[in-house]
């Protein structure tokens, strides 16, 4: 019985073990390049057995003994748009820097506030509370009573002290609603009068609803200035703080890379920023050591095997995964978006013959470098397609692109309503309901036909 129950034993933990290293490898095939880099150097510094060689360019930044080279890095950090001398070899590429560091609107207003108000202490502290108080759009959405009393003065020298920021840059900065936005930055360009005041200040209502008609005959003119006037209050800016950011810039690194070639269209995994991992030869032979000391080795050397094995099987596959996309999408490549044909994760998942969840692991996170930019992974599936006259499946943005050149095609002085647009499609072979189509419409960002009519 005893010996049922050591066998027993030794089944459980292999399956709890193997079951782990699964879990481990499911993980890495999900990870975006960056993001596995992070790991690599994380099991690097945990497991002694492993050896880590950085990448050309990388590599340069430490020292041998793995320390790191100060100068090194303050060339590379001080390179500006230019690569460092230590990228030599020709097949680098040279990436677009991201773009610069913005101030945030308080530091950016608070900069204004020390400069204008330097001669007066208390002053500059209610500009520097009144700045603070401010939202992310930049509308002080604080009631000035409430910020009188918070400050121990009058409301009429807030009133005074916001007039000042109100100057200040951005325009409009300081409003305390939409109307007062667009009147100040209406005023800075010196256009604040006649219809576009009217407008400002008494039919923004009517200008988000589109009724032009109305406010045409509430002023007494012609629709067609009514538009005129629309359209210049629409070219200022609602939310004057949005342009103003909070964190550093963010850098989409291509994990695939898809060129053409003499053969077609060519699939390589970009990895020329990801460590190369080996297994040291310091601890191949471990005889010299103890017993303790040989199972500890034993133990991190199959850790780091599984490991490596499970980084070279995330490449395997998802080179598997985006050449049966290019294979399945011609038309896309050659053409563009328009003609991506249908194709679901379970379609390639078949093909290649892994299971659809593995698939959807291997294009998470994942960007491809195209001759004509960078897409998502993700983006070359649809979950669902609609289906045309003949029978075939239509790809949802080949139906948005059809729909999308018929509005920027349509008369505006009559556009072209849901109803119009379904005929429209089912005349070029590609019939959706109304309903579709509407959806289709909003998600590519145009209004209905009543608020697209020009006048």
């Amino acid at each position: 019985m005893s010996a049922i129950e050591q066998s027993l034993g030794m089944n459980l933990s292999q399956h709890l073990a193997m079951t782990m290293q699964l879990q481990q490898a499911i993980q890495i095939l999900q990870l975006s390049s960056q993001d596995l880099c992070a790991v690599i150097e994380k099991e690097y510094l945990e497991n002694p057995v492993l050896e880590m060689e950085y990448p050309t360019g990388r590599r340069e930044l430490y020292e041998q003994d793995g320390s790191m080279n100060v100068r090194a890095l303050a060339d590379y950090l001080d390179g500006g748009s230019k690569q460092p001398a230590y990228f030599t070899d020709e097949d680098d590429r040279q990436f677009d820097a991201a773009a610069p560091l913005h101030m945030t609107l308080e530091e950016e207003l608070l900069e204004q506030v020390n400069f204008t108000f330097k001669e007066n202490e208390y002053e500059r502290a209610v500009a520097t509370f009144l700045v603070g108080s401010l939202d992310s759009r930049g509308y002080l959405t604080l009631p000035t009573a409430e910020a009188a009393r918070a400050m121990g003065c009058s409301e009429a020298e807030i009133l005074r002290i916001l007039a000042v920021i109100q100057s200040f840059e951005p325009a409009g900065v300081g409003a305390r609603d939409l109307a007062e936005c667009l009147r100040l930055q209406a005023e800075r360009q010196g256009i604040y009068e006649g219809l576009i005041a009217a407008v400002i200040d008494r039919h923004l209502d009517e200008v988000a609803a589109h009724r032009i008609k109305e406010i045409a005959a509430a002023e007494h003119v012609e629709p067609a200035a009514v538009q005129m006037a629309v359209d210049i209050v629409r070219r200022l800016n609602p939310k004057p703080g949005a342009a103003y950011g909070t964190g550093a810039p963010a850098y989409i690194t291509p994990d695939v890379i898809i060129r053409r070639g003499e053969q077609g269209y060519e699939v390589e995994v970009e990895e020329s920023d990801v460590p190369q991992l080996h297994i040291s030869a310091l601890y191949r032979q471990s005889d010299t050591f103890d017993k303790a000391t040989q199972k500890y080795i034993a133990s991190r050397l199959h850790a780091a095997s599984w490991l490596i094995n499970s980084i070279e099987q995330r490449r395997a596959t998802i080179r598997r995964v985006v050449e049966e996309i290019v294979r399945r999408q011609p038309a896309y490549f050659e053409k563009g978006p328009a003609f991506l044909q249908p194709m679901t994760m379970k379609d390639v998942a078949d093909t290649i013959g892994v299971h659809e969840s593995t698939v959807s692991r291997a294009v998470a996170n994942k960007y491809a470098e195209l001759p004509t930019g960078i897409v998502a992974l993700r983006s070359f599936f649809t979950l669902r397609s609609t289906r045309s006259e003949t029978g075939e499946d239509v790809a949802a943005a080949q139906a948005k692109s059809a729909i999308e050149a018929l509005i920027k095609g349509e008369n505006p002085k009559k556009p072209l309503s849901d109803q119009k647009l379904c005929t429209l499609l089912k005349s070029k072979g590609i019939a959706l309901s109304r309903r579709t189509v509407m959806k289709y419409r909003e998600q590519l960002g145009y209004d209905s036909s009543v608020k697209r009519k020009r006048y």
